[in-house]
């Protein structure tokens, strides 16, 4: 097992890694929209979340070595379904390979609107 840690990636909000990877996988943590160069929660529309919380997640794979492409199942996470159709537009654009996915509404850390875990393949 190895644990992933980037700067460029939110240090995580709790006692957990950014990712860790066994074998030819990757498990990345949940990641919020959370400016890396403040530490701080950006408040914006839920595309501006959704985009922060992509970019965390991009620096976390690329930490890992590998991309959006290499990504085989999602779980999104939405404070409100009626966000539903904006998180998509932008989820859409980096998501390209249609990975298995969950979207549920839950109640997020520091009431953040979207908050989205993946798991990849080497």
């Amino acid at each position: 097992m190895e644990i992933i840690y980037t700067k460029n990636a939110p240090n995580p909000v709790g006692p957990y890694s950014q990712a860790v990877s066994s074998n030819n996988l990757i498990f990345c943590s949940g990641q919020i929209a959370i400016n890396p160069a403040t530490n701080e929660l950006i408040s914006g529309s839920i595309k501006e979340e959704t985009m922060q919380v992509v970019k965390n997640i991009e620096a976390v794979l690329s930490a890992s070595g590998v991309g959006f492409e290499n990504v085989i199942k999602t779980t999104c996470f939405l404070a409100d379904m009626k966000d539903f159709q904006e998180f998509n537009e932008v989820y859409a654009k980096f998501f390209i390979s249609n990975p298995a996915r969950s979207c549920v509404e839950a109640r997020l850390p520091k009431n953040a609107r979207v908050e989205i875990e993946v798991v990849a393949i080497k």
